[in-house]
This record gives C-alpha cells, structure tokens and sequence, in this order.
C-alpha cells in the first residue's frame, strides 16, 4: 500500500488554520505527527520531578506551495535569553570545521583588516576567534547571555541582542555593515523567516557576501533524521525552499558546498540580486536538478517518511526490550535536543535507558525532559559497566564511538538508533 500525506480535518476557523512561516499559504499537509513534547533545552532538576512538565505536539507540517518542511511555534521568540545550553567551542570536530571554514574564507574572498566580518548567533566566538587571530575585524551577534559573555571574555566583539529588521537598521544607522555575512544553524530557529532574511540583506555591504550553514531536509527524509526535529527549531530546509525564502527578500544563491556536519548539511553562499558579478555556479544548478529529480517540489516525495518513522520506532523498542528482558543495561551518552525526541517519541524512561552522561557539570544531576533519565558524568560508564551505550548525539558518531572504546574490556558495545538501530563493529 501507498503512504500518503495526512490532510487536517476541516478547521472550524481559519485562525486555527497553520500558515507556512515562507509564502502565508494555508499548511494542510502533516509530515509526520512526533506526539507530545517536552521543550529539548529543559532539563529538569531533582525538585522539578514532582512537578508538571509542559508538552506540545509536535507536528510536522509540509507547504504545498514552497515545500518548507516546518512546525508552529510554540517557544515564543524573545529578544534575548540569560542562558542558551550549548557551547559551541565544546566540540574539537566542530571547531577544526569552524577552522577550516575560516581560512578559505579569507583567501576566496580576499578578506584583510580593511573589512569586516559579523556572525548572527554567534555563540562563545567559537567561529569568530579564527578571524581574530588572522587580523580581521569581526562583531559577534547572540541573543543568549551566559554564551556572549564567553565570546567577549575570549576577546571577541559580540553584541547581546536578537537580531531581526530593527536591529539591522539600527547597525546601518551606526554605519556597521558584514563584507562577509556569516549565519550558522541560525535560520532553523528564526520564526519570522522573511523579517530575519530582510535584516540579513540590509546589513549586507553593497558587495557582501552571506554564507549559512543548516542542515539539509533532504538528507532527513533520506535518512530517517525524524529526532532532528524538535521544538526549538521550526522550519527544516531544502535548497529549493532556502531558494524561495532568499529570492524573496532580494538575495541570490550563487554557490553551494554540500557538508556531513548535522547528519548532513548545506552552506550557501549569497549576495545581493544586484549584484553582477558573482554568477550562479553549476554547483547550485546540480544540486536543485537532484532535488527536482528526487521530488522535493512535490508532495508524494514526503509520504513514506512517517511510515519508515514508526517503523524506526519499532525497532528501537524491540531491542530495548529484549535487552532489559535478558537482563542487560543499556546507558545513553550525550544529552543533545534530539534525545528528547528520540526518547520522548519512543516512550523511553528510566526503566529502560538507566542513565545518560554529559561532560558538562552544569547538567549532571539533572534529568531530561520528558523521559526523566538521570544525566551523570561521563566516569558512570567505567563504574557501572552497562553491556550497551546508546549514541544519542548519533550526528557525531565518528568523534564519540572512539572514545568508547573501552567499554569493550568488558564486552560492552556502542549503539546507534538512526537510520536504523545497529551495533558499531
């Protein structure tokens, strides 16, 4: 039998109706309904247990118009926030990527001390420290506290605000504007797309370029990447649907890099419509041929998402079971938004997954949400020696399963749940 899409029920109004974030069409496709969700960055302490924990559906919508793969907000989008969980400089492999990017930027675009570099959401300098060092005026952008105070006290520029059209105008009022526009899983998180992409033209330099990383939804319906979405990231992007949103606000793509960051991500490169001398390159013109060729334009490509989604589902659950059931015990490692997914999708608890680890003190005797699974150190595998560690931040598989490898002296093996649960051999 054929999957379909799921059409809404008729709306009793039209305020209860989803709009698409890109074009204002009515959203009347689901892609794949996750349940009930917690919030992925509230992580519960001991005396918040008894205590209700709010969910939200988490419902995934696919336009008929753009084809933005998307899910309402249900976070609300404040100015700025006194803690963002994440620090960006904690990952080595992250950095040597944020190392990498830095010094082909400054030989592609020739960038010297007479320019200026400015990164949105900028985090703890993790990126912009690179461009320090090399001489180059940069100015960091974050609306989280505790991040940009790191950035500053790492001797990056960096301005605690959130960015949208009024904060662009106010740095072209100053005269502040990027030679080199730099936006790195930003965009996902933004919920008034076209205010935020109009912000990102405005404060561009007549010749600048905008370079920005997100992952690739083509390569989270090809590779069953459904723990990926999570409510603090609305909208999940193909070429093709960037494409749209960029046009629209007087920015062309001309360049495209296809990276295995996230499980598989795209950067763009744009500049100004107007601009005349930076051609497409065939780079862009093959990769949007791919998705046409694959059917990303078309609803019938997203139909079997939420089949294989379940059935991924299936299989976690089946091995959890017959492992508790032999009397073995599994731990997770890693506390990343898309364990909370992951688990809370799969009605995972504590019964089952005893523990989970995370290097940062600052979540250690926390529980994750929904799930309730207790965060230890990651020294709690050498102590208790469970027979299984599930891979949570499954993304970084490369960096993390080598570090495990002494759990094999006790026959212990690593676990990883997307596309499929398999054993690493």
């Amino acid at each position: 039998m054929t999957a379909t899409l799921t059409p809404l029920s008729p709306s009793p109004s039209a305020a209860a109706t989803p709009t698409c974030r890109a074009c204002g069409s009515a959203l009347t496709h689901t892609l794949v309904d996750l349940g009930m969700s917690p919030l992925g960055t509230s992580c519960r302490r001991a005396e918040q247990l008894n205590q209700i924990e709010p969910f939200h559906p988490l419902r995934v919508w696919v336009c008929d118009a753009c084809f933005l793969v998307q899910l309402p907000c249900v976070t609300g989008e404040g100015r700025t926030v006194s803690e963002y969980p994440c620090f960006s400089s904690s990952s080595e492999s992250w950095l040597e990527h944020a190392r990498r990017y830095t010094d082909r930027a400054i030989e592609e675009f020739r960038l010297t001390p007479a320019h200026r570099v400015i990164e949105i959401g900028s985090n703890d300098g993790y990126l912009l420290q690179y461009f320090v060092q090399r001489g180059i005026p940069v100015l960091g952008i974050d609306a989280a506290v505790n991040v940009a105070e790191t950035a500053i006290a790492r001797g990056v520029p960096t301005r605690i605000q959130f960015f949208d059209l009024e904060t662009a105008r106010a740095l072209r009022e100053e005269g502040v504007q990027a030679d080199l526009l730099i936006v790195n899983n930003v965009i996902a998180a933004v919920h008034n797309i076209n205010d935020f992409v109009a912000g990102l033209k405005l404060v561009m330099a007549p010749r600048g370029i905008l370079t920005m990383e997100f992952p690739h939804v083509m390569r989270l319906i090809a590779e069953n990447q459904f723990d990926t979405i999570h409510h603090e990231r609305f909208s999940y992007f193909s070429l093709l649907a960037v494409g749209y949103v960029l046009e629209s606000n007087g920015l062309t793509i001309y360049d495209v890099d296809e990276l295995d960051t996230y499980g598989g991500s795209l950067r763009i490169f744009a500049c100004h419509r107007e601009d005349p001398l930076r051609p497409v390159t065939p780079r862009v013109d093959s990769l949007l041929a791919r998705e046409r060729e694959a059917g990303v334009g078309t609803l019938d490509y997203y139909a079997e998402f939420a089949d294989r989604v379940r059935e991924t589902k299936r299989q976690l659950l089946n091995f959890l079971i017959a492992a508790t059931r032999s009397g073995k015990h599994v731990a997770g490692y890693g506390t990343p938004r898309k364990a909370n997914t992951l688990l809370n999708y799969c009605g995972i608890q504590a019964d089952v997954i005893e523990y989970t680890v995370d290097a940062d003190p600052g979540r250690q005797g926390r529980y994750l949400p929904g799930s309730r699974i207790p965060i230890r150190s990651p020294d709690w595998i050498g102590r208790t020696r469970p027979d299984y560690v599930l891979i949570l931040p499954w993304h970084q598989q490369n960096e993390i399963v080598p570090q495990l490898e002494f759990i094999q002296e006790w026959g212990g093996r690593c676990v990883i749940p997307i596309p499929e649960v398999h054993m690493v051999t």
